[in-house]
């Protein structure tokens, strides 16, 4: 089963329901003076605007990470997941105020939005992301052509880079876009930042020779998440020094993911197990129902952590994730 990750997401989208059951580098500038605003994205694409956007429909994690760099006044419209199968806030849109925002998500197929009410809204921009080349998060195809004939989109990538690197990259965005990055609440989190990453950093020390393993589940499918490749999984075990385990044949598109079926679930072993939390509890308690998976010591033990694998591209986001995960992960220290 060979999946990009919006394939992935799309995927998980579906599992929720049932379980309530290279970048380039950006450059940008806005004269203040004339209003003009240009920007080049990391998908190389160049957007010029005679004046600065002041209404912006975005995706909704990242509309979560504008939000946190005091963008939120802009946002007119989201679209993508904004509750979990419980009906709660979910974890992608951590810091948004889901009550306060206009949802142009449309039902049926993964990444369509309701492209009339996107037009009621009159956004002068549409904000998104990627994790695979141009393959824009949750826009399919079909819905960003059509968008692209009567709005520029800009996009944030998530390939190739470091989570650093990533949360940089959104801030570059963020700052053409008016944000302040001097301002308390920016400059907050990335102190915050740092000080969690020490402490992650130290509750790996704490696990001794124990692993970890990330990963996801769907009925007929256990996919094992590749730190190689996602930003925040990378970066915990490169520079953190997480022992998380890399999948030997991750899947093509990408290679976010090894997808194995459940009766291979114990081909890598792990003491502790960080599960994308976008399955909810249902989608834990079909990983544990598995009879393979549940012969890994993470399963026996109750060692279960969740992982916010999409969570808002922004420090203040990362931070509090990184200190949960800081906590949680002591709790199994050798």
């Amino acid at each position: 089963m060979n999946l990009s990750r919006s394939r992935v997401a799309g995927v998980l989208v579906t599992a929720t329901a049932m379980g309530a059951l290279a970048a380039c580098g950006s450059t940008s500038s806005s004269d203040d003076t004339r209003g003009a605003f240009s920007f080049t994205d990391d998908l190389g694409v160049k957007i010029s605007l005679d004046h600065a956007p002041k209404r912006l429909v975005v995706q909704s994690s990242m509309a979560a990470a504008l939000t946190d760099l005091g963008l939120g006044d802009k946002i007119v419209g989201v679209f993508g997941p904004l509750k979990n199968a419980e009906g709660e806030p979910d974890s992608q849109v951590a810091g948004l105020d889901i009550d306060a925002v206009t949802d142009v998500t449309d039902s049926g197929e993964y990444g369509n939005v309701k492209l009339e009410e996107v037009a009621k809204l009159e956004p002068d921009l549409i904000v998104t992301s990627s994790y695979v080349g141009d393959d824009l998060w949750y826009l399919n195809d079909a819905t960003a052509t059509k968008l692209k004939k009567q709005y520029d989109i800009l996009t944030v990538s998530f390939e190739g880079k470091t989570l650093p690197e990533l949360l940089d990259s959104t801030e570059r965005a963020a700052r053409a876009l008016g944000a302040d990055l001097d301002a308390d609440g920016v400059t907050k989190a990335h102190e915050d930042f740092k000080t969690s990453s020490t402490a992650v950093k130290a509750a790996g020390e704490a696990l001794g020779d124990r692993t970890i393993l990330a990963g996801s589940a769907y009925p007929d499918t256990y996919f094992v998440s590749n730190p190689k490749v996602s930003p925040d999984l990378n970066y915990w075990r490169t520079e953190l020094g997480l022992p998380i385990t890399v999948p030997d044949k991750p899947d093509p598109n990408g290679g976010y993911f090894e997808s194995l079926s459940w009766e291979k679930a114990d081909t890598y072993p792990a003491d502790v197990f960080l599960w994308d939390d976008r399955i909810g509890q249902a989608g834990l308690d079909l990983m544990k129902k598995q009879p393979v998976f549940a012969t890994l010591n993470a399963a026996k033990n109750d060692a279960f952590v969740p992982w916010s694998s999409v969570a808002p591209p922004s420090y203040r986001a990362y931070a509090d994730i990184q200190a949960a995960l800081a906590v949680a992960l002591q709790k199994f220290a050798a």
